[in-house]
């Protein structure tokens, strides 16, 4: 069983928000009953809206948070190293001056296209030390910054649109097994920096794509000692007069905590 705790990622989720304060030591688990809202402002590839994941300002989380009528508790973007390889330090500032959490895709990839091998940030360029000098400049920063930051590397593993994905790592024989030390490698050099605000996020899809047994997602785990929170993708619509106990989302929210059981 994976003893970490849960964040749900919901296309629109309607829920109680229990204030985070941004300048404490840690995240906290929320309470029973209770769920943390994000903000995800976000589009696919060459989607026209936000290809890059990340252009979301301040009047665009108040304008949100107005239509659903609750507040955030953190605001969740990607960090893309082909655009930079420094900690986005505005970024979480304004986020953090809103008195929520910074969360971090942080994206080594050489663009937004999708379902592509990946030449530059390779799993196997990441596991040699080519980027190390760079991962532990954005490890200090990260430090530097104080306050606690949500932080994911290799975002939904088992679905094969990312470039760490098995099929494009080695495939059955090796694809899962690359990416967990990769993922190893990346958290291990960034503690060694003393980067102890960042909590790390283990986010995996809630379908297997494909659906093989070296590709499903318990094969990425990268270890308890390396998982903070675990997340998981679970997209569906989800409307005020849609019955919750028959809604997709729901159902996948129910088959993916099965699997952790």
């Amino acid at each position: 069983m994976i003893a970490a705790k849960w964040i749900c990622r919901f296309l629109l989720a309607f829920a109680s928000v229990v204030p985070l304060h941004a300048e404490s030591a840690r995240v906290v688990a929320q309470p029973a009953g209770k769920l943390y809202q994000g903000f995800y402002w976000g589009g696919v590839g060459t989607d026209q809206h936000d290809p890059t994941e990340h252009d979301v300002t301040p009047e665009d989380v108040a304008r949100y948070e107005k239509a659903v009528g609750k507040k955030t508790a953190w605001i969740y973007f990607s960090d893309n190293w082909f655009e930079s390889r420094k900690f986005p330090v505005e970024m979480c500032g304004w986020i953090r001056d809103l008195n929520k959490i910074p969360y971090i895709r942080l994206m080594l990839r050489s663009n937004v296209d999708q379902r592509h091998s990946e030449k530059t940030f390779s799993l196997r360029k990441i596991i040699a030390g080519d980027f190390d000098v760079d991962l532990r400049a954005w490890a200090r920063e990260a430090k530097n910054f104080g306050s606690p930051i949500l932080v994911e590397w290799g975002t939904e593993p088992n679905g094969n649109w990312f470039s760490w994905n098995g099929k494009w790592n080695g495939g059955a024989k090796e694809g899962p097994a690359r990416y967990v030390t990769a993922y190893r490698h990346i958290v291990d050099l960034m503690r060694a920096e003393g980067a102890d605000n960042l909590q790390w996020v283990w986010h995996v899809n809630w379908l297997d794509e494909p659906e093989r047994k070296w590709n499903r997602l318990e094969n990425y785990f990268p270890g308890e000692n390396y998982c903070d929170w675990v997340a998981f993708s679970a997209y569906a619509r989800r409307l005020p007069a849609v019955d919750p106990n028959r809604a997709e989302q729901t159902n996948h929210c129910r088959r993916i905590r099965l699997r952790f059981a």
